[in-house]
């Protein structure tokens, strides 16, 4: 089945199944065999601890099925800023959106600039949640995919490729926004 054309929740658990974090809504302009591509505007977001917040800028998400690894690409002004969630594969049950968040998190910069986030609420999660030494290894590769990936500009990781599929949702899907 596919989730093209529909809005969906988003939710971020941890390993323990606690959520984390939960997104009001994105489109699904994209579903294939490897990943759903969603665009969220001014989406609220809920923590784990009650705080409510409004995304600022149009995202694009990027959810991958097989992948340790999310993305999303925030269209800002200076240009896209890309937050990569280390997390499991994502999954799509009851309308939502479902993946394991694993702390860790890469930010690349429209500069360029990567920096590695999280680590020390890594080693707390890991150590309190007890991650097995097989997810150990799993994140870590992902860490290492996800900058080959930045470096051979690999997709996600082409802005003109980001800015065409938000130019397309705007230009073709106006009239879904919420």
């Amino acid at each position: 089945m596919s989730y093209e054309g529909r809005w969906l929740k988003i939710q971020a658990y941890k390993h323990n199944g606690e959520l984390h974090r939960a997104w009001s809504h994105g489109f699904v302009i994209e579903d294939n065999i490897n990943y759903l591509v969603l665009i969220s505007v001014r989406a609220s977001v809920i923590e784990a601890d009650g705080r409510k917040w409004h995304t600022r800028e149009p995202a694009i998400f990027i959810f991958f099925k097989q992948e340790w690894l999310n993305v999303i690409a925030m269209l800002k002004n200076d240009g896209v800023t890309y937050y990569i969630n280390i997390a499991s594969p994502t999954i799509v049950h009851q309308n939502k959106i479902k993946y394991i968040d694993y702390d860790l998190d890469i930010k690349l910069f429209p500069d360029g600039f990567t920096k590695l986030l999280d680590q020390k609420e890594y080693e707390k999660h890991a150590f309190s949640l007890d991650y097995s030494d097989d997810i150990k290894a799993v994140l870590a590769s992902s860490v290492k995919n996800i900058y080959q990936m930045i470096k051979e500009k690999q997709f996600p990781f082409i802005d003109e490729e980001i800015k065409a599929i938000y130019s397309d949702f705007e230009n073709n899907f106006t009239s879904v926004r919420r």
